[in-house]
C-alpha cells in the first residue's frame, strides 16, 4: 500500500450483492451531498460501497466535523492530498486516486458536485474502464473564468450517467448533445442534509449564544477568488460590510482563503473578532451554519450551497455573484444575484429591511427525498 493511501478494514454499505463502488468526496460541500446517498444505500442494502476522501480539505473544522455532525461513516480510503495550486492539486488527486483503482477496482465511481476531486477522480475511473456517475449534474453558469465551471463541464463529458438537481441541468445537457438515457432528473441531494437537520440546527441557537435574536442579523461567508483575490474588491467589500452593519448586525463566517487574502492586503484589523456589530467568526461546524442561516435576516453569500439553502429556508439572498447555476434559486427561490456591486449589496439590504424580498416558491423534487431516488437509480444501473 502507498504510504499515503489509507484504508479502513472495512467497506462500507450492505454484505449482499456483487457490486462495490466508490463514493468520492473531498471538500466540505461534498460531505453534505453524500451523505444522503450513503443513508439511501444502507436503507435499501443491496449495493456495497466506499467513502473515499481525498483530503482536499484537510483542516479539521472543515471535515472531521462534519463527518461527526452529517453521520458519515468514517472514510474506507483516504488519499491525504492536502493543498495546492489547481492544477498541483488536481494532478496529485488523478494519480493517488488512480493508485487506489489499480489496487482495488469499484463497479463504478461516484463523484459530487465540482469541486477539483469530482474531475480528478472521474478522470482517473474513466481512463481505466470504470464508469462514473455525476451526482449534480447539468449545472452551468456560463463562466468559464470559475475553475468549477471547467470541472462541472468536463465531468459531465465523461460521466456514463448524469443525476441532475433541477430542469435547467438537463436543458443544458441536452443542448450539449448528451443522449436522454444518460441522464435523469432526482432533485437536490443537499437538501435532504439540510431538511434531516434543521431540528438539531434548530436546538444549537447559535445566533442566540451570540446575543442575536431571529430576524435581527445577517450572515455573510465569502470564498470565490473574484471576491477575495483582488485586495481592492475584499477590501470594498469589508469595508462595504462594516458600513451595513450600523443598520443592521452582522455576522460573517470568515473562510480560511479569506483570513489569508486580508492578512496579505493588511485587512486584518477589519476582521478581528470581538466587534459589537461586525462578528467574525471562524468556518463554522454545519449545525451552526445553519442554525445562523434559518434565524437570519438576510445571507450575504457567494456559495451555491447556500442559495439553495435559503431558498428552501425561505430566508433573502444576496449572492455575491455575477451569475449562477443554480438559476432556480432566482426564478423559483429567494436569491438575487448582486456581484460585488456595493450599491446592488445596499439596495438588497434596504430591500430586505423594508420588507420587500418577494417570497421563494417550492422548488420540485427538493423534498428531502433525493437519496433515496439516487440510491435506487444506482441499485438499477448497476
Amino acid at each position: 500500500m502507498l504510504p499515503w493511501i489509507r484504508r479502513q478494514t472495512a467497506i462500507g454499505g450492505a454484505n449482499v450483492g456483487e457490486s462495490v463502488i466508490d463514493l468520492v468526496a473531498g471538500a466540505r460541500p461534498n460531505f453534505m451531498k453524500l451523505a444522503p446517498v450513503v443513508r439511501g444505500l444502507r436503507e435499501r442494502g443491496q449495493v456495497r460501497f466506499r467513502i473515499v476522501h481525498t483530503g482536499q480539505h484537510y483542516d479539521p473544522a472543515m471535515t472531521d466535523v462534519f463527518f461527526q455532525e452529517l453521520g458519515i461513516p468514517a472514510p474506507d480510503v483516504y488519499l491525504e492530498v492536502g493543498s495546492g495550486s489547481h492544477g498541483a492539486q488536481t494532478a496529485r488527486i488523478l494519480e493517488r486516486y488512480e493508485a487506489h483503482l489499480l489496487a482495488e477496482r469499484p463497479a463504478a465511481t461516484v463523484v459530487f458536485g465540482d469541486v477539483n476531486s469530482t474531475i480528478a477522480c472521474a478522470l482517473a475511473a474513466v481512463k481505466l474502464g470504470i464508469r462514473v456517475v455525476h451526482v449534480e449534474a447539468g449545472l452551468r453558469s456560463f463562466d468559464r473564468a470559475m475553475p468549477e465551471e471547467i470541472n462541472r463541464i468536463l465531468t459531465d463529458a465523461i460521466s456514463s450517467l448524469l443525476l441532475v438537481s433541477e430542469e435547467s441541468g438537463i436543458t443544458n445537457l441536452r443542448q450539449e448533445g448528451v443522449d436522454q438515457e444518460r441522464m435523469l432528473l432526482v432533485g437536490n441531494v443537499m437538501i435532504d442534509t439540510l431538511m434531516s437537520h434543521l431540528p438539531a440546527a434548530r436546538e444549537k441557537r447559535t445566533g442566540e449564544q451570540l446575543g442575536l435574536s431571529p430576524r435581527s442579523y445577517g450572515f455573510i461567508t465569502l470564498h470565490r477568488p473574484s471576491n477575495v483575490d483582488d485586495p481592492e474588491t475584499l477590501g470594498r467589500l469589508v469595508r462595504l460590510f462594516h458600513d451595513l452593519s450600523k443598520d443592521l448586525p452582522l455576522v460573517f463566517a470568515v473562510h480560511p482563503r479569506t483570513t489569508a487574502g486580508a492578512a496579505r492586503m493588511g485587512l486584518g484589523d477589519l476582521l478581528a473578532p470581538g466587534q459589537p456589530r461586525f462578528r467574525c467568526l471562524g468556518p463554522q461546524p454545519y449545525l451552526d451554519t445553519i442554525s445562523l442561516v434559518q434565524n437570519a435576516a438576510v445571507v450575504l453569500t457567494d456559495s451555491g450551497g447556500l442559495q439553495e439553502e435559503t431558498s428552501v429556508l425561505g430566508v433573502p439572498c444576496l449572492t455575491l455573484r455575477e451569475n449562477t447555476e443554480r438559476p432556480i434559486t432566482v426564478r423559483l427561490g429567494t436569491s438575487r444575484l448582486v456581484g460585488n456591486d456595493s450599491e446592488k449589496i445596499r439596495q438588497g439590504v434596504r430591500d430586505v429591511l423594508e420588507g420587500k424580498w418577494a417570497a421563494g416558491q417550492p422548488i420540485p423534487l427538493w423534498d428531502g427525498r433525493t437519496g433515496e431516488r439516487v440510491a435506487k437509480t444506482l441499485e438499477n444501473w448497476l
